[in-house]
């Protein structure tokens, strides 16, 4: 495993906004595709299923998923990686509802990777609001970022 104090530290992108400019609305037609595919029947009462903490952010924030990766100076041909997913739900969520969606990139962090040699590991939250700003879902994401052209450059040392 290779010693991450040899290589350019990674970009600071600390704090780089993801927040969406349009809000996002779950449909009840989507849902209810969603929820079948699953095996489950969809609520009578419009609640979303759960999944769409993570759908609704991701597609609902700034950026997509290439721009998050071009933010960190990562080509996402390299394959970025999901790593963790951790979510708060303040309320349910509803189909019909817009949301707001906010967040940032939490930190970067350069790593050694006995699969890689060196990663770097990108931390952002993403979170749902109503239009009025009561909370509703708040996710934390971690994704692995590998740095396999900075693992050749070593070796080629």
């Amino acid at each position: 495993m290779s010693d991450t104090s040899a290589f350019p530290p990674p970009p600071d992108v600390a704090g780089a906004s993801l927040s969406g400019t349009e809000p996002y609305v779950i449909t009840a037609e989507e849902n209810a595709a969603l929820c079948r595919s699953t095996g489950v029947e969809p609520d009578a009462d419009g609640q979303a299923h759960p999944i769409y903490y993570y759908i609704a952010t991701q597609v609902g924030m700034g950026v997509t998923v290439a721009g998050m990766c071009e933010i960190c100076e990562f080509d996402i041909e390299e394959g970025p990686m999901m790593g963790q997913s951790s979510v708060t739900f303040e309320r349910p969520l509803m189909t019909g509802q817009p949301y707001v969606v906010t967040g940032q990139i939490l930190d970067l962090t350069r790593k050694p990777s006995r699969a890689f040699g060196v990663m770097d590991l990108l931390n952002y939250e993403l979170r749902l609001s109503l239009p009025d700003g009561t909370p509703v879902v708040a996710s934390r994401n971690s994704w692995a970022l590998p740095r396999r052209e900075l693992a050749k450059q070593e070796t080629a040392k």
